[in-house]
């Protein structure tokens, strides 16, 4: 894989960008792009900014620059029987390091292995000035800067342009199995709930008119509890995570909004019409529906929770509930500090601006 630094040409075009009041829009491999919604802005993209910096297995800890294909980081950790454990989706071929962070969208292993969030130990970013600032380190017992990197996560690039990013890595599992049972949406939670917190080795719980569940570890760990739970063994397990990943599910097609709600487990989403696909154990419902927005935002925040409008062909329809006016304030104390200019992906967070 060809390592290319671009780190001081990217800088001196934020610097420039600022004093012109020039807005940037930052482009990686446009897999996301419908994600956050529409941004104003020149081009500015990081694919002339790749390369895996550092990467030693023993250490668990994988530094690599922003516009580094993700597929080539992970065929990387493969050779070493390794894996981002926060199992990112990657929504197309050309999907990058730095906007999968600034995504900061995890898979269907997020509750048992934790998010890309947790992962992240430290990070470069230039900001809204064309200064080049790091934050954290490179090993998991450094714990300097810590709340500044993992505020880039899911920041959408406004709050810095990523240069690199370092992040713990685990080990591939010795052995993996997913299990399937015929249930119903209700049950499907109940039991989600049961063996969510039951101490077995779950890496994914998820239910698409059918339960799906993925146990993962030592051999003899894993070979207990499916004699324990019981159920079918389901065919091509892998594709069927590796499709709820990337949304290649039948479910994800059509023309109906798609929302991403977050929720308890155990939240009921009330009258909510729609086709729904349960994920992370009934932590986050994926719902395609016509309702209002406002109606979907109001029954999310009842149940304990929050939703998002995830794609939707509506370019003026609102991706968010509005935030609270505190919560409003601190966003923009915060990207005044690293963005004052508010040239970076402006209107991603309008909000926030």
């Amino acid at each position: 894989m060809r390592s290319l630094d671009d780190s001081e040409n990217l800088a001196g075009r934020v610097a420039e960008a600022c004093a012109r009041g020039e807005p940037l829009r930052i482009q990686g491999g446009g897999s996301k792009d419908f994600y956050a919604g529409p941004c104003t802005g020149q081009p500015l993209s990081t694919r002339t900014h790749s390369g895996i910096v550092h990467y030693e297995p023993t250490e668990l800890v994988l530094t690599a620059r922003s516009g580094t294909p993700l597929t080539a980081i992970e065929a990387v950790l493969a050779e070493s029987g390794q894996m981002l454990g926060f199992e990112p989706p990657h929504f197309g071929s050309d999907a990058s390091w730095g906007g999968t962070v600034a995504c900061g969208l995890s898979g269907p292993r997020r509750p048992w292995a934790g998010s890309l969030r947790d992962a992240v130990l430290g990070c470069r970013i230039v900001d809204g000035r064309g200064k080049v600032l790091s934050f954290g380190g490179q090993v998991m017992k450094n714990v300097a800067g810590f709340d500044v990197s993992r505020l880039m996560t899911g920041a959408l690039g406004t709050l810095g342009l990523l240069l690199e990013i370092s992040v713990k890595v685990l080990p591939k599992p010795e052995c993996e199995i997913t299990l399937s049972f015929e249930c119903s949406h209700v049950e499907s939670r109940e039991r989600m709930i049961r063996w969510g917190g039951s101490g077995l080795p779950v890496t994914g719980l998820a239910w698409d008119g059918r339960l799906y569940l993925r146990l993962a570890g030592a051999e003899p760990a894993v070979s207990t509890a499916v004699r324990r739970i019981g159920g079918d063994r389901a065919e091509d397990a892998a594709g069927f995570w590796n499709g709820l990943r990337e949304h290649a599910h039948d479910f994800f097609s059509g023309e109906a909004d798609l929302w991403r709600l977050s929720l308890p487990p155990a939240a009921d989403t009330g009258r909510l019409s729609g086709a729904w696909l349960i994920d992370w154990g009934g932590a986050q419902r994926w719902l395609r529906t016509d309702a209002d927005p406002d109606e979907v935002f109001a029954a999310a925040q009842a149940a304990g929770g929050h939703a998002r409008l995830f794609r939707t062909l509506n370019p003026q329809a609102p991706r968010c509930a509005p935030l609270a006016p505190a919560l409003a304030a601190l966003h923009r104390r915060v990207r005044a500090v690293f963005d004052p200019a508010g040239i970076l992906n402006r209107g991603l967070y309008p909000e926030a601006a």
